[in-house]
């Protein structure tokens, strides 16, 4: 058990959760993080709370962010919003397909060098000697090109799902597997791309750690089809409720459905069938 607070570099991003590290911020506060190239300026956005797990894995919060660090902060900012617009402008006048995502500046404190890395999507590998060239002069500082898939573009940028929620991928998903067709018929899915595609235009991630459920759901429940004893009379299968976990079942007394649980319905029938010829 243990103190957490989370904090966005940028309004409505992504949250990171810290231990305040005897720190007391108000929502709205701006405190330092720890990143690999330094302490990092993000708000405050939700305040100290006591939690139930452990949060000595948890990275701690710095310190809270004086004048210096905010101006030093408004800095970084500006220097973004420049390249990524000279970024783009360069793109157009190279002709090249490329798509800038993020870009992301750094400056070192110790030796006062810079360093610019842009973020960026295409269809394929592009040659961007020239660009690098160009962006550097006008820049006046160490520029890197750095191409991202699908899928970590949309981590990046981040987004609402279709369930509503904020991307998995831009909040507590940190490893990409691999996700299949077969993973969207096992959960009976629409196989419209439209339906179970996510935002970076690729299977939802979401249907690989929800799989293992549909699997041992399938394991033992009596397929659609079957026929069942329930505590309501006999009758057929006609769909499954994963999230329940419950089947539904057709009645063969007045042919009306009942949801059942699946531990209180009993295994297909087949005696029974095989005696009254049904099929």
């Amino acid at each position: 058990m243990g103190m957490l607070c989370a904090v966005s570099f940028n309004r409505y991003g992504r949250l990171y959760y810290l231990d305040p590290n005897g720190f007391t911020p108000s929502v709205g506060d701006r405190v330092l993080v720890p990143t690999d190239d330094g302490p990092e300026v993000a708000e405050c956005v939700w305040a100290p709370q006591w939690v139930d797990e452990e949060t000595s894995g948890f990275p701690k919060v710095v310190g809270l962010a004086d004048d210096r660090d905010l101006r030093r902060d408004e800095l970084l900012r500006k220097r973004k919003a420049e390249a990524k617009v000279a970024a783009k402008k360069l793109i157009k006048a190279h002709e090249l397909p490329m798509k800038v995502v993020a870009v992301d500046h750094v400056l070192d404190q110790g030796s006062g060098n810079a360093r610019t890395t842009i973020y960026f999507t295409a269809p394929h590998r592009v040659d961007f000697r020239s660009l690098v060239r160009d962006l550097g002069a006008t820049l006046h500082c160490r520029v890197e090109l750095r191409q991202l898939s699908a899928r970590d573009s949309a981590r990046v940028q981040g987004g609402i799902g279709s369930c509503g929620r904020d991307l998995c991928c831009a909040t507590f998903l940190t490893d990409f597997e691999p996700v299949t067709i077969r993973m969207a018929k096992d959960q009976d899915l629409p196989l419209n791309p439209l339906r179970i595609s996510g935002a970076c235009g690729r299977l939802m991630c979401c249907l690989k750690y929800e799989h293992p459920l549909y699997q041992q759901f399938q394991a033992s429940a009596p397929a659609v089809g079957s026929r069942v004893t329930t505590p309501e009379g006999d009758g057929r299968v006609v769909a499954h409720s994963v999230p329940k976990d419950s089947v539904v079942v057709r009645l063969d007394a007045d042919g009306s459905r009942c949801s059942c649980s699946r531990a209180s319905v009993c295994a297909p029938r087949q005696a029974h069938d095989a005696h009254y010829g049904e099929g």
